[in-house]
């Protein structure tokens, strides 16, 4: 057996070694991302992230281009790949692996692909070949993860298929009426506030956490809904055309209600007249649309929906007709050329904020008031607006609505406010971030801060706003400047947009630190000992870490 013979195996089994973690890690990031094809396009987003990022691909695939006359050579691509890119473990901290069926047959398909790679080339060019073929396995694993997936969508989608045909027939049985809830943002938390409005009324089922999708709209039929169901609270995402109104098709809604349009997932959007057009598909045959007008794109909708004679219930947090305020305050780009702006018509429910209290009106008409308990005011209104219009469409009354109007629940990571043990009064905004809720999570951090104490930004910024992201998150670091002390920048995703907002705000006279930390953990370790009572920190978004 010569050197190179043996070189050939040693390469061979290294790059087949190399394989597991490298595709473990790809793995992680397809289940994080709903099994999207979207691996090749976060290994760029970490080839681009750094230059180490960059350049070890490079190297390792020119390892193996020299592997085709050296197979030594091979050894460095399985080395390379085995720990790149650096910082994407193989174990996350904020979404671990989950051995689920679907992980598992994506897994075995991904490295049967893998291995079928390499008995060809072993079949073209013996020991040496295979080797070569396992080089390049290893550095395409994102791609052929990319093309496994796509593959075996449809697949699953026909496997899933008895469970949402459980689901049709058991909705057909039980004939619960349906509050279907949709919207860039905003979904959870109001879905929320409707099972809570409706409570003392109803019999009702909301779907539990982020269960928005087909799959999840089927387990929580199959597995909560009751013969004494009468309310099914369902919220509804999306990525693009279509998926509403598959969903619609076996959970009609009585209730169907879009709560904002904005740009969020506009990287599979890729414009918000296709976002507002899909998230529309949940108003088709509903009896009654709830929408927040305040957003000028929704009242523009409301206008059309009005005038082909369907039942629309326009919702504001603003008391009078005229809400040019809430539109003024409307993320750039929102309304598109010669649509309906917010106030083009009375709001049929109103709830606003009035000295600790929350006022509910109805068509211009006071029906009364509610004292909140201090901090626990609602931050979007907008969103409690339209959980009370959607429960006045179910028969409630405003008599009954207003006392269950102090008690709304508040959702893990949506903007809560809570005071550390060491006397720093922490506002937690880190389930996701949009332009609209980042505006007023900064709205909550100003009344917050005090003289004389420090109130400091920490995020790694927002994410899938498309081309708008770079806008959207410099605006927002310049923002943030005219309000905090200190911006803590975290992760490199946003940084170089966040950096460019916070010395934007600095060159026109505004003084605010400027602090760069690699993790949410290392932006928490800083934080700890530097503050004290009467300083505030919001920490708005957690990139979950398959973001650079």
């Amino acid at each position: 057996m010569t050197a190179t013979h043996v070189s050939a195996i040693v390469a061979l089994v290294s790059c087949c070694a190399s394989v597991l973690p490298t595709s473990l890690r790809w793995l992680r990031v397809g289940q994080r991302e709903h099994y999207l094809p979207s691996a090749t396009r976060f290994a760029w987003r970490w080839a681009t992230s750094s230059r180490t990022n960059a350049f070890a691909p490079l190297v390792a695939l020119a390892c193996v281009i020299a592997g085709a006359f050296a197979p030594a050579a091979l050894i460095a691509t399985a080395i390379v790949m085995a720990v790149t890119p650096a910082r994407l473990g193989v174990r996350g901290r904020t979404s671990k692996l989950v051995w689920t069926r679907r992980l598992r047959t994506v897994a075995g398909a991904l490295w049967i692909v893998a291995a079928i790679e390499i008995v060809v080339s072993a079949l073209l060019g013996g020991v040496w070949g295979a080797a070569v073929g396992a080089g390049v396995a290893v550095v395409t694993v994102p791609f052929l993860l990319d093309v496994v997936l796509w593959v075996l969508a449809p697949i699953e989608r026909r496997l899933s298929q008895r469970f949402v045909d459980e689901a049709r027939a058991k909705v057909a049985r039980v004939r619960p009426r349906i509050v279907a809830i949709t919207g860039s943002y905003g979904k959870t938390t109001t879905k929320n506030y409707v099972a809570h409005l409706i409570a003392d009324r109803f019999d009702v089922v909301a779907s539990p956490r982020s269960f928005n999708n087909r799959a999840g709209l089927a387990r929580t039929v199959n597995d909560l809904l009751t013969p004494s169901t009468e309310v099914l609270v369902a919220e509804m995402g999306t990525y693009g055309p279509g998926e509403i109104a598959s969903m619609c098709s076996w959970l009609p809604p009585t209730v169907a209600m879009i709560t904002a349009i904005g740009p969020v997932h506009l990287e599979r959007f890729k414009s918000l007249d296709v976002t507002l057009s899909s998230k529309s598909e949940i108003t088709v045959g509903a009896e009654v649309t709830v929408l927040n007008v305040d957003d000028p794109r929704l009242a523009g909708l409301a206008d059309r929906l009005q005038s082909s004679g369907a039942k629309v219930l326009r919702c504001s947090a603003v008391a009078s007709a005229d809400s040019a305020l809430a539109a003024d305050s409307a993320p750039a780009g929102s309304a598109p050329a010669g649509s309906a702006t917010a106030g083009s018509a009375p709001a049929d429910v109103a709830v606003v904020a009035e000295a600790g209290t929350l006022v509910l009106t109805l068509s211009g008409v006071r029906q009364g008031s509610v004292e909140v308990p201090p901090g626990a005011m609602p931050s979007a209104l907008s969103n409690v607006a339209c959980a009370a219009a959607a429960a006045i469409a179910l028969g409630s009354e405003p008599a009954e609505i207003l006392p269950r109007l102090a008690s709304l629940p508040t959702t893990a990571n949506r903007l809560t406010v809570t005071t550390a043990p060491s006397g720093v009064v922490v506002l937690d905004d880190t389930f996701n971030s949009n332009p609209a809720g980042a505006a007023i999570a900064l709205r909550l951090l100003a009344e917050h801060a005090t003289e004389g104490h420090r109130a400091v930004l920490v995020t790694p910024g927002m994410v899938e706003l498309g081309p708008l992201q770079r806008q959207e998150n410099a605006k927002f670091a310049e923002a943030a400047a005219c309000i905090a002390t200190d911006v803590l920048v975290v992760g490199r995703t946003n940084a170089a947009a966040l950096c460019a907002g916070v010395d934007a705000a600095v060159a026109s006279g505004e003084t605010c630190n400027l602090i760069r930390a690699k993790s949410r953990d290392d932006a928490v370790g800083l934080l700890r000992t530097a503050l004290g009572p009467g300083d505030v920190v919001l920490y708005e978004n957690d990139l979950p870490d398959h973001f650079p």
